[in-house]
């Protein structure tokens, strides 16, 4: 049996690998997006975020899928790098304004009952913005020692890792 034939090459899995990322990284970002306007969750500024941050990952990416660079690689990072922290700012608002809600419809909540009652709130979900970061997170592991930003890739090794 020939081990060549019955293997792929470890770039090969790499490449297979970063492209289902990158699948799964749009797909997240576009449903997410289609969820929060349908949602009409840009109602007032700071609900505007999100959908700024998908809209700007979203060039990006497309930016690198036609021309693949160290700079794209890098405004990708910072752009999901930026979703981690988003995220936790998101939380915080949302956790208070289900906090808000819940304490004008019992204000003798406290302690662990409140705090039970408000990350099960379905409005708003107080883990909600926990997705950004999940973003985040898939679109940093697309970038993790992406070839484009190596000085010694070559541009057809760069454009076939994505």
């Amino acid at each position: 049996m020939n081990r060549k034939t019955d293997e792929t090459a470890p770039g090969d899995s790499l490449r297979t690998i970063r492209r289902i990322l990158a699948a799964v990284l749009v797909f997240g970002l576009t449903g997410t997006a289609t969820e929060l306007v349908l949602l009409r969750h840009y109602e007032d500024p700071w609900q505007l975020a999100p959908l700024l941050f998908i809209a700007a990952a979203l060039v990006v990416l497309v930016w690198h899928g036609v021309r693949p660079s160290a700079a794209s690689v890098r405004l990708l990072q910072l752009t999901m790098t930026a979703f981690v922290l988003v995220s936790g700012a998101g939380l915080v608002l949302h956790y208070r304004g289900s906090l808000e809600f819940q304490l004008e419809v019992d204000p003798g909540l406290r302690g662990w009952p409140l705090f039970l009652k408000v990350v099960r709130a379905q409005a708003p979900p107080a883990l909600a913005p926990g997705v950004m970061a999940q973003l985040g997170l898939i679109g940093l592991a697309f970038t993790f020692r992406h070839p484009a930003r190596t000085s010694s890739g070559s541009s057809t090794d760069s454009r076939s890792a994505i």
